[in-house]
């Protein structure tokens, strides 16, 4: 009875059991053995074979055994009454022609990624890491130098101090900057999930302003209590954003339920990043240690250089986020490719498009969309209202225009999408893709669209357009809308809640006269 081993490498070893005269394990696989503890005596038929007289024991291999590893696969075998271990990992054949030293860094290599890396996460996971590394290496450095200019301000280590002011001083400020940060949360909570890039990003640049308040402070030690007040309130901010977006970061990278297991590793990138920072400090340290008088002026030579890299590093890392979450911005933006292109985009192209929007000022767009309540300022057009006078108790949303003055105090138009208390998700779904059909259907008459706009009063013919429109994106919402949310849900899409604003959280309820 003929058994054989297939390895990774599609290389095929026979093991001949009945008729092989001095069988004896492949060589040229670089299978390694390893005997477990001995197991009962267990012998049949086809663990040995005779050789003229002697008895030699055939490694007879288990076919429900496959332990596989990180960087290799074994498989076990019976060899007379011992269990032993045979790795047949795919890269063994290869590593025979592999150098020592290659083979070294590919072992370490393999164990730094399994100490710093997870195992069920996503592909970009790794590149966010590397420019995770460059943001705290120089963030840890700076946070070292501001720290050195704060004591230098306070005295700390000349006979003039005065350590009970300087206590008193250190106290006050802490407390203030905690207090900020809880009016801070408080008020910023919902922007958390709509607008997590941003704000992370925004909070970044603060964070780093206020190093450079706090290495002002030497410069100006009667301004120190306001200095390091300011700093401190700052950072107590970015601190805020950091620990309101870290689970959501972080649950972006998942494969698997696995969100303790990122979080741990996180943390250990984080203690090795920030020591190789602290590194870096001390070397800046001992090379200006021997200019004391010209510290502080060196320090505003270092700042600018450290600064940059640590926001470039933050900014290319949130491009590597890819958030699987709904947002308005990311709704509209499927929303807009499925109608234009046919297809859902995945996460990572949402990512591309939606990008970091350090300023919250959004692109130019002809007829943009937005999801709240009727705006008393802002002026409903008659052709429009019409359509709002029509709704009933069945329907979950309602469409209209709104005209709204521009920065230029121009009069603008936008699509506004309001929706009813006790909606759920796949209402907002379709009345947002009913908002992209119709401005499709206007775009591509926008000439004509544009007199309407500009007219005062508009005729009866006006009234039944806009009816029409009205009337076609809901069938053609409520044709799609199943088939949408099945492909999104395919592309790793979490459609089951929409993340709003506080604005668009907004909800009117229906009133029966």
């Amino acid at each position: 009875m003929p058994f054989s081993l297939r390895l990774s490498t599609n290389l095929h070893t026979p093991w001949n059991l009945s008729n092989s005269n001095e069988p004896t394990p492949p060589t040229n696989q670089n299978l390694s053995f390893r005997r477990f503890s001995p197991l009962s005596s267990f012998r049949t038929s086809l663990d040995c074979v005779s050789d003229g007289g002697v008895t030699k024991e055939v490694p007879v291999r288990l076919p429900f055994v496959v332990v596989r590893r990180p960087n290799e696969a074994s498989r076990f075998f019976w060899v007379g009454n011992c269990l032993q271990v045979v790795t047949v990992d795919g890269g063994a054949a290869a590593d025979a022609d592999v150098d020592f030293d290659d083979r070294v860094l590919r072992v370490c290599g393999s164990v730094v990624r399994e100490f710093f890396i997870p195992r069920g996460v996503t592909g970009n996971y790794v590149e966010y890491v590397k420019w995770k590394l460059l943001h705290r290496v120089f963030s840890s450095a700076l946070q070292v130098l501001a720290t050195q200019a704060m004591f230098t301000a306070m005295g700390v280590g000349f006979s003039s101090s005065l350590p009970s002011a300087a206590a008193l001083n250190w106290v006050l400020k802490d407390g203030i900057g905690r207090l900020s940060r809880c009016i801070y949360t408080a008020s910023l909570a919902s922007a958390f999930d709509t607008n997590l890039k941003r704000v992370r990003f925004t909070t970044s640049v603060l964070f780093v302003a206020s190093i450079g308040l706090e290495l002002l402070t030497p410069t100006f030690p009667q301004c120190f209590l306001l200095l390091a007040t300011i700093a401190n309130i700052s950072k107590q901010i970015s601190l805020a954003c950091y620990l309101a977006t870290r689970s959501a970061v972080h649950q972006s990278f998942a494969i698997g339920d696995n969100l303790g297991e990122i979080s741990a590793k996180a943390q250990i990138q984080t203690v090795c990043f920030d020591i190789l920072g602290l590194m870096l400090a001390a070397i800046v340290n001992m090379c200006i240690e021997s200019h004391r008088r010209q510290q502080a002026g060196l320090h505003y030579l270092i700042y600018p250089f450290f600064a940059a890299m640590d926001l470039f590093g933050i900014y290319q890392g949130l491009k590597h986020v890819h958030l699987q979450t709904l947002t308005k911005d990311r709704l509209e933006i499927i929303l807009s490719t499925w109608i234009e292109c046919g297809y859902v985009p995945s996460p990572a192209e949402v990512s591309d498009k939606e990008g970091v929007n350090l300023l919250g000022v959004k692109g130019e767009c002809s007829w943009p969309i937005r999801i709240g309540c009727l705006n008393p300022k802002d002026q409903i057009p008659k052709w429009s209202m019409k359509t709002i006078q029509c709704i009933t108790n069945e329907d979950y949303y309602f469409v209209c225009v709104e005209f709204f003055k521009g920065l230029k105090r121009t009069r603008k138009q936008s699509i506004l999408v309001s929706v009813r208390e006790g909606a759920e998700a796949v209402h907002i779904i379709m009345g947002l893709l009913q908002a992209c059909y119709i401005r499709r259907a206007v775009l591509m008459n926008s000439t004509r669209w544009e007199i309407i706009i500009e007219e005062s009063n508009a005729s009866d013919s006006t009234m039944e357009d806009w009816s029409v429109i009205v009337e076609n994106a809901k069938r053609s919402a409520e044709r799609d809308v199943s088939n949408l949310i099945d492909q999104m849900v395919e592309m790793g899409w979490m459609v089951k809640n929409i993340l709003l604003s506080t604005q668009e959280q907004i909800r009117y309820s229906f009133v029966c006269d």
